[in-house]
């Protein structure tokens, strides 16, 4: 009997946790959604963590995805299966149009196990922001997304400022504060 690769159990608990829409799960306390703090979100990154830095090429020509140092960073955590994601990409993507010239990044990790469809999402959804796979899953092992998709705004010394699990309709409204107080 084979046993199931440690890729597919986390593609499979992601999942079976997160895509639902972008509201927190009953193990995640309301408070948890938007950068509680530390200890409400278990292991991964949080509110005030420094962020874990990483390099991944980009599939869809826009140069690589990184912390860029001095810039205010989103990093976006998705996957081509998730629903929510196709709502969230446009959204993410006019808030880059209007603030990448103020020092906005936006890099977009796929934690997809195959990297077929990830460059036709990013078509199909106009990402000019880098797009990227994160292959055999170890840039998510490092900051521990608990939904797809979930979102880290961080800052221009690389600091964790807010942490969106899942994404719900009008949330780019409140992300747009978030930039803007931090540009």
């Amino acid at each position: 009997m084979r046993k199931a690769s440690p890729a597919i159990i986390f593609a499979i608990s992601i999942a079976a946790a997160a895509c639902g829409g972008g509201e927190p799960d009953a193990k995640t306390p309301a408070t948890a959604k938007d950068s509680g703090g530390g200890a409400a979100s278990g292991n991964g990154v949080n509110k005030g963590d420094k962020a874990p830095n990483f390099s991944l090429d980009s599939m869809n020509g826009s140069g690589k995805l990184t912390i860029a140092p001095g810039k205010v960073t989103i990093v976006d955590f998705w996957a081509t299966w998730c629903e929510p994601c196709k709502k969230s990409f446009p959204k993410y993507q006019e808030l880059y149009t209007k603030y990448k010239a103020s020092g906005l990044e936006i890099v977009a990790v796929s934690v997809d196990d195959e990297k077929g469809g990830i460059q036709g999402f990013a078509k199909t959804y106009s990402a000019k922001f880098p797009v990227g796979w994160d292959d055999g899953h170890k840039v998510a092992d490092k900051w521990k997304p608990e939904n797809m998709p979930s979102a880290y705004v961080v800052d221009k010394q690389g600091v964790v400022k807010h942490v969106h699990k899942g994404y719900h309709d009008g949330e780019e409204a409140e992300i747009e504060k978030e930039i803007k107080a931090l540009l």
